[in-house]
């Protein structure tokens, strides 16, 4: 069973795409999944490494390297999904580059997060609300459904705009040979959600469109009452599943942590070790090199059993 490790963990401290790949794989991980803080510069040496067979690139993170003339990597320096149409047109540009690179380096996978709809309160006002009050509380179930209304009524035309960004994007990426990943986030506002994801998985049913599923994202989603349940989700998306991101999370939404420091069932999801897709673990940038083997030995005991019976 092999995981990889996202490249956001320690892009910070090394100059070198060399140096960046040696530590991961040093740590006993099978490969990288280029994040969005990477580079031009290490670019140029994960390329070197890949060419040289030393390094498996599993999955790459939109935007990457990161643009040049960016104030930083992020991964919504623009999106796929919004309703301007000059925003939008950067995003697929920068998406069709991301997407070159990805095959360059041979991975199979291109994770994006396609967009937000501009709904208040939003989701930074529930979760304050639910640190104070508790998600069973008056003030944010009140909130919560103030803005699901409201989501509701502005989803359309965000959906619309995705749609004339991948009739652009999936022909590009099925000519590369790379499937385009979207994946879900810790608000309520984004797009796609767990149902509108299916929906577009069935209209572009004969295409490298796919499902990438943050489990740290979706714990998020469903402490704070935007999903129902977990595990339940990610079974039914795991046929259109290309990959996961793993990481734990301390109630209700602190994320981002290695298994075992939060309190993710990680147990539950032990048909993530036999399934074919790509296995990311996404730790906060910094995490100690003692937690990060930590997590990995508490998943392996966790997960390999799966594999083994």
């Amino acid at each position: 069973m092999d995981f990889f490790l996202s490249t956001n963990w320690n892009a910070s401290r090394h100059p070198s795409g060399e140096a960046l790949a040696d530590e991961i794989l040093g740590l006993g991980f099978a490969g990288v999944e280029l994040g969005y803080q990477l580079s031009e510069l290490q670019a140029e040496g994960i390329r070197r490494r890949v060419a040289a067979g030393t390094l498996r690139v599993g999955s790459v993170h939109a935007y990457c390297p990161c643009p040049i003339g960016a104030p930083g990597g992020h991964p919504e320096l623009y999106l796929i999904a919004a309703r301007d149409d000059d925003e939008r047109a950067m995003g697929v540009l920068l998406l069709q580059r991301t997407l070159a690179f990805a095959a360059e380096v041979g991975a199979r996978a291109v994770v994006v997060h396609a967009g937000r709809i501009d709904v208040s309160p939003d989701s930074n006002e529930l979760i304050t609300a639910a640190d104070d009050d508790g998600v069973d509380g008056r003030v944010y179930r009140k909130l919560l459904a103030r803005n699901q209304r409201r989501r509701a009524r502005r989803s359309r035309k965000h959906l619309d705009a995705l749609c004339r960004s991948l009739d652009v994007l999936l022909p590009r990426a099925a000519a590369l040979n790379v499937s385009i990943c979207l994946e879900n986030l810790p608000s309520w506002e984004a797009v796609p959600t767990e149902e509108e994801m299916l929906d577009l998985l069935q209209r572009y049913a004969a295409s490298p469109l796919a499902y990438w599923h943050d489990m740290g994202h979706g714990q998020v989603r469903a402490n704070l009452g935007w999903i129902d349940d977990h595990r339940a989700w990610a079974q039914r998306l795991l046929p259109h599943t290309h990959g996961i991101h793993i990481h734990d999370v301390h109630p209700p939404h602190h994320d981002h942590l290695v298994p075992g420091a939060g309190k993710m069932p990680f147990e539950d999801f032990a048909f993530y070790a036999s399934a074919d897709l790509l296995r990311v673990f996404e730790p906060a940038p910094g995490t100690p090199i003692s937690e990060l083997r930590d997590g990995l030995a508490h998943l392996r005991r966790l997960w390999e059993p799966v594999i083994a019976s």
